[in-house]
Formats: C-alpha cells, sequence, structure tokens
C-alpha cells in the first residue's frame, strides 16, 4: 500500500492523538527551557556574588591591613608617650627634691648668721656698734628675701607649687602675720591692728599665709607713719581679706604695671630698703592658682588698700570684736626650760645664745637621744620645745617631739623650725599639734610665738 494511501486510511481519532502528543511535547519542552535558563541566570548570579565576594575580601584585607599599621604607630607612639611622662614626673621629682634641698641648705647658715647677730646685737653696749649690727641684720634680710623670692619663683616656674586646697580657720593664718611682723611694726613706730573673724575659708593655708605675708611685708616697708591693719569679713558666702596700710600709696597709672615682674615704682626708688619687684609678681600668680580675686585701691599720699577675695564656708568660732589682741609680756620667757634639738652645730650654738640672752634655761642637744639625757638632768619636763624638722638620719623634729612627750608624759608646746616650703612638711607639723615656723628665724617673731604658747600652757612638771 503506498504511503498516501497510508494517511488516508488514518482515522480521525488517530490525528487527535498526535495532536495530544506533540501539545505536551511542547509543555515539557517549555518546563525545560525554563529550568535551563532559570539555571543559566542563577549560575550567572552566583559568578557575580562570587567575583563581588573576592573584590570586598580584597579590600578588606587592604583595610585590615591599614588599620593594623595604624595600631602599630598608635602603639609606638604611646609607648613614646609613656615614656616621655614617665620622665617629665622624674624631672618634676627632681626638681622638687632640689628645690627642698636648695631652700634648707640656702637658709641654714643665714639663719645661723641672723641668730647671732641677734645675739651680737644684745651683747652690745656702744651704739655704734648696735647701728652696725643692724645694718648687717639689714643686709642679711635682704639676702633672705632675695633668696626666698627665687626659690618662690623657681617653684612656680617648675610647676612643683600645686595648692592643697582644704577648709581652714583665717584665724591660725591671722596668727601667723601678727608674730611675724609685729616686732618689725613696733620698730618703726607703726600700730599693726589685726581684726579676727573667726572665719572657715576654703583655700591652701600656706600658699594663702604667704600671699598675706608678702602684702604685709610691702605694707610695712613703705609705711613711714600711722599703722596696717588686717582684716577680714564675711559679705555671703565670700570672704573678704584687706590689708590696709597709711603709706605713700600708688598712683592709678602703677597700679596697672605694679604686678610685673622687677617692677620698682616711684616708693621703691625713695627707700633704702626696697625689693627687687617681684614681691607683687609672684602673689599675683599665686592668687591665680589658687583661684581667688585680688583688688588693688590707692591714693598717693593717703594709703592703699590689698583686698583678697575668697570662698567661705561658714564660722570656726565666733567672730571676736577686738581693736587689738592682747599680747602676754615677754617676761614669760625668763627661766622658761627650753629643749632646743637642732643637727646644725652653728645654728644650735647660736640658739643656745639667744635664748641664752631671754634667760631661759636651755636644753641642746643635736638628736633625740641628747635631748633625752639633758631633761632627765634637769629632773622635769621642758616647758617648750624648738626643734628642727630636718635632723640626721631620716629622723623629722615631729617625731623628736612625739617621743619626748611620750618619754616625758607632758603635752608641752612645740615649734618645729623648717626652710621647707612642702605641704607634706606642713601637714605632719599640724597634726602633731606643733607650730611651724619657717627659716630665717627672725628673733623677734620667734620670742612671740614662744611668749604666746608659754602664756597659754600650764602643763604638769615631772
Amino acid at each position: 500500500m503506498r504511503r498516501d494511501e497510508h494517511d488516508e486510511a488514518l482515522s480521525g481519532s488517530d490525528v487527535e492523538g498526535l495532536e495530544r502528543r506533540v501539545e505536551k511535547l511542547a509543555k515539557i519542552n517549555a518546563v525545560l527551557m525554563d529550568r535551563v535558563e532559570r539555571s543559566m541566570d542563577q549560575q550567572g548570579n552566583a559568578f557575580s556574588l562570587f567575583q563581588t565576594a573576592i573584590g570586598l575580601d580584597a579590600k578588606v584585607r587592604a583595610r585590615t591591613e591599614e588599620l593594623t599599621a595604624v595600631l602599630r604607630r598608635l602603639e609606638c607612639s604611646n609607648e613614646a608617650l609613656v615614656e616621655a611622662k614617665d620622665e617629665a614626673e622624674q624631672a618634676n621629682l627632681s626638681k622638687t627634691r632640689f628645690l627642698a634641698a636648695a631652700s634648707h641648705d640656702l637658709l641654714q647658715p643665714l639663719n645661723a648668721a641672723r641668730l647671732t647677730i641677734s645675739v651680737l646685737n644684745d651683747l652690745q653696749e656702744s651704739e655704734d656698734a648696735r647701728q652696725l649690727a643692724g645694718r648687717v641684720d639689714q643686709s642679711l634680710q635682704m639676702i633672705e628675701d632675695l633668696i626666698k623670692t627665687l626659690l618662690d619663683i623657681s617653684k612656680l616656674d617648675a610647676g612643683v607649687v600645686r595648692p592643697e586646697i582644704q577648709s581652714f580657720p583665717l584665724d591660725d593664718v591671722l596668727d601667723v602675720l601678727e608674730a611675724s611682723f609685729m616686732p618689725q611694726a613696733e620698730a618703726k613706730g607703726l600700730k599693726l591692728k589685726v581684726r579676727r573673724s573667726g572665719l572657715l575659708v576654703h583655700s591652701d593655708p600656706l600658699l594663702l599665709q604667704r600671699v598675706l605675708q608678702n602684702l604685709v611685708s610691702n605694707a610695712v616697708r613703705y609705711t613711714a607713719t600711722g599703722g596696717i591693719l588686717i582684716g577680714a569679713r564675711k559679705r555671703g558666702d565670700r570672704c573678704l581679706i584687706d590689708v590696709v596700710d597709711t603709706g605713700c600709696g600708688i598712683s592709678e597709672a602703677e597700679v596697672e604695671t605694679m604686678f610685673e615682674e622687677f617692677y620698682r615704682g616711684a616708693a621703691a626708688a625713695k627707700s633704702d630698703h626696697a625689693g627687687l619687684g617681684l614681691g607683687l609678681s609672684i602673689v599675683q600668680r599665686t592668687v591665680q592658682a589658687l583661684g581667688h580675686d585680688l583688688e588693688v585701691r590707692s591714693r598717693p599720699g593717703r594709703g592703699s588698700t590689698f583686698r583678697l577675695t575668697l570662698d567661705c564656708v561658714g564660722y570656726a568660732t565666733e567672730p571676736i570684736a577686738r581693736e587689738e589682741t592682747e599680747r602676754v609680756s615677754l617676761d614669760v620667757t625668763r627661766g622658761a626650760a627650753v629643749v632646743v634639738v637642732e643637727n646644725d652645730p652653728d645654728v644650735l650654738d647660736a640658739t643656745v645664745r639667744l635664748l641664752g640672752s631671754w634667760s631661759c634655761t636651755t636644753l641642746a642637744g643635736s638628736c633625740l637621744e641628747e635631748a633625752e639625757k639633758a631633761i632627765a638632768e634637769l629632773g622635769r619636763s621642758p616647758d617648750i620645745a624648738l626643734v628642727d624638722y630636718h635632723l640626721d638620719h631620716g629622723r623629722t623634729g615631729v617625731e623628736v617631739v612625739r617621743a619626748l612627750r611620750e618619754r616625758f608624759g607632758a603635752d608641752f608646746p612645740a615649734v618645729v623650725v623648717t626652710g621647707d616650703w612642702s605641704p607634706e612638711v606642713a601637714s605632719d607639723v599640724s597634726a602633731a599639734g606643733c607650730e611651724l615656723l619657717r627659716k630665717p628665724t627672725r628673733p623677734a617673731e620667734l620670742r612671740a610665738l614662744m611668749t604666746h604658747l608659754l602664756g597659754t600652757y600650764a602643763g604638769p612638771k615631772v
């Protein structure tokens, strides 16, 4: 049978079956093509993601290397900073130690000289000899002021002076000022009045005392007649401390420049005992370090007022209203048993001679053991102790005072003498209940302080 005859012979059902098969194959083909296309897309995306990941990894590696390098440099910088900090701390420590040693070593022989001159002056019968001794003492005073000023400037420049702010009775500072300057004022025929307030103030007691000492010293130096008033009062939460004098005064033009280093005004040019022009500069720098305010009011020929303003935290005691503080007669030192502990032979000898001129019974020694032996021979506890702070073998005057008080069972007053201005020394002396006196010692100041302490002490005699 021919092909055409065969095709003609296909039935209609067969054709329909073939059409269904073709349709089915077309669907299968479409599904397969869709899968193929999707597979191609996925492969393309995967490849693209792979390429992106490779690129990101390279960037991360590069950035990590950069950060690592930066961290290494930072580590090196930190090590350098630590080394520099250690070196700076060691340098500051060395400066502190040097200045402390300089204060002691420079002022020690000056202290011996001034004490000796005072004794020599008392022994002289000739008026001419007294005048010569007085001139030598004035020269020593100028040297003392110069050394103290230079040391103060060195400490400020070296950053050694760091205020230790605390609350304390202002009257304690005023008591020191009165004892220090009353003899000088009386020698010039001036009246020195101290008006106490009983206030508790917020400052550094040593630095505040140094500021006021400079102000009062200038007031005494440049006041020929009249007097000086040191007063304090409360205004709100602030304390106002005034140093008022009846001196030559300061012109308005000078007020603008008086705090500059080495500035000496018209009054200084006319004075034989003028300073170097550094005192007020030190005052201003110290006041700034304390965070206090300082103002000046002055009229030429009428006098000046220096006002220091600082924080007030209340009252330590009730304010005392009096024109002048009561002073005990200097005769109270006569016959007083004074134990002196000093490791410098020249200073010890000068001190013993000075106390002898005041009719004191002196028990002298260079160490604790010698002092104990002298007191034991006396047969009773001393009336007062006068000790140097820095003694041999690392022992301090405070330790000596404590040992003597314990040994002889008496809480007698004690004066610790030192040229060390460090806050640690002041704190140690204060904690022991002792009075602090700076070298070089002024005989009149020492006697005034001893008189005050002896006048208030009534301890046991054993």
